[in-house]
């Protein structure tokens, strides 16, 4: 039995673009890791780290404003780009990163900090029904 070859491009992994994210300390609000290291609650104003050193690099500076006690838990969100737009890949990450799914007039859905793009339950429903 022969095994076909393996295309060279076939065995690389492809790196999804990532945004850092937390929880603010102060208050539990998700936070969004911005391009000059600082935190938004805006989903939009996200620094999109596109290689897995530069996610690396960010991820080590979120990590120090955990040891300064600005943030909590941060970790990379692998993002998704759509009609020029960048949401979070899983549903989890686009409901922390928009707000309430009961009510799109609350929360950073309501206040325009939400992706701009994401699953169809969040963005486009009026409510999410588990």
């Amino acid at each position: 039995m022969s095994v076909a070859p393996r295309r060279p491009d076939a065995a690389r992994e492809i790196q999804m673009p990532d945004v850092i994210t937390a929880n603010r300390l102060a208050d539990g609000v998700v936070v969004f890791q911005t391009g000059d290291a600082g935190w938004s609650e805006d989903f939009n104003r996200a620094a999109i780290w596109r290689d897995e050193a530069a996610s690396a690099s960010a991820l080590a500076r979120a990590k120090e404003d955990e040891q300064a006690n600005l943030v909590v838990e941060p970790y990379p969100v692998p993002v998704d780009e759509r009609n020029g737009h960048v949401a979070p890949k899983a549903l989890r990450e686009a409901i922390r990163a928009a707000g309430p799914t009961i009510r799109r007039d609350l929360g950073k859905q309501a206040e325009g900090h939400a992706p701009l793009s994401g699953p169809t339950a969040v963005m486009e429903a009026d409510h999410v029904s588990l």
